[in-house]
């Protein structure tokens, strides 16, 4: 959450030095709106973050958040199998085993040299939600986004005007064969026949 006094920022992915405030804000544990390779996202950095990221998205505890990273970092939380390390970078989110048998993950490594660019420079996964209140329907248009979350968030970053509406597959690969949880913008049937 952000104080009366303070004004949300609103940054632009292509301009220079939004990537730098971006990573910056991460570090500082703050949740920001990001548009990801499908539809923007609330997003934070992997641990110290998520409490804040439920706080803004009135989330409960048990409900976990996907998690985007380099693929480098994927295979350092989950146990990454050939075919879908083949298939990253892409709009497929996968559930993983945790390679430190904790459970599981649910995994991206994302298209889009902003994401990959930040997730390198800040040296960490980040979480990443839908923008809404847990419950409510998905907002993907940047103007309601910021409408409805300048008094949470502190940093709004704004894609292309292409920015998309359809989310990524969701597949659980602790099955086999996988399962299809999702239906989104990546086509899994090929990893889905096993």
């Amino acid at each position: 959450m952000i104080s009366e006094r303070e004004e949300a920022e609103v940054l632009y992915r292509q301009l220079p030095g939004t990537l730098d405030r971006v990573v910056q804000l991460l570090q500082e544990d703050k949740v920001l709106v990001l548009p990801c390779d499908t539809i923007y996202g609330l997003c934070a950095k992997v641990g110290s973050a998520e409490q804040a990221l439920r706080k803004v998205k009135y989330r409960g505890e048990t409900k976990p958040f996907l998690v985007l990273a380099t693929l480098s970092q994927a295979k350092e939380i989950c146990i990454v199998p050939k075919d879908i390390e083949e298939a990253w970078p892409c709009a497929l989110t996968a559930i993983l085993n945790n390679i430190d048998g904790s459970g599981t993950t649910a995994v991206r490594v994302p298209s889009g040299e902003f994401l990959q660019g930040m997730l390198k420079k800040l040296g960490s996964p980040i979480y990443s939600t839908s923008v809404n209140e847990s419950g409510y329907q998905t907002i993907t248009n940047i103007t309601d986004i910021i409408f409805a979350f300048k008094d949470r968030v502190p940093a709004f970053v704004v894609g292309s005007e292409k920015q998309g509406t359809v989310p990524s597959t969701l597949i659980d690969c602790t099955t086999k064969p996988y399962t299809l949880v999702r239906c989104g913008q990546y086509d899994a049937s090929a990893l889905l026949k096993g």
